[in-house]
């Protein structure tokens, strides 16, 4: 194979690895729910589409004339469901009212049910009068 072609191939390998390492990384060192859905869904994703690239263009050009689709496909497949299914963990655990956790202060960002902020600022508790 050719020198560059093989460069090409290396590059995206190694692109693709070091994406998913700060992904995975990035899954057990941020603090709570929703930053830690953030690095799997964006790093682990763009990782893997490098990695199935460079799998396609290596196997499309051991074999001339053949075209791997097998790799295309599971990229897109990849690329369409991970949004996908973070959405709907990330709309599941609004619904449950999981806290979120400040970046400046560690103070919980969403607040319980039974309480609303009134427009000075000052907590009110609702439903009970």
């Amino acid at each position: 194979m050719n020198f560059i072609l093989e460069l090409v191939v290396s590059v995206f390998l190694l692109v693709g690895g070091i994406f998913i390492l700060v992904g995975s990384i990035g899954l057990m060192r941020l603090p709570d729910f929703f930053m830690r859905l953030h690095a799997p869904t964006k790093a682990t994703t763009l990782g893997m589409g490098g990695l199935l690239i460079a799998s396609m263009i290596l196997f499309t050009l051991r074999e001339p004339g053949h075209i791997s689709v097998h790799e295309l496909l599971i990229t897109l497949f990849l690329f369409i469901t991970a949004p996908v299914s973070a959405h709907m963990m990330a709309k599941t655990a609004l619904h449950q009212k999981l806290k979120m956790i400040s970046r400046t202060r560690g103070q919980a960002l969403v607040e319980p049910a039974s309480q609303q902020m009134a427009p000075s600022g000052e907590t009110v508790e609702s439903g009970k009068s």
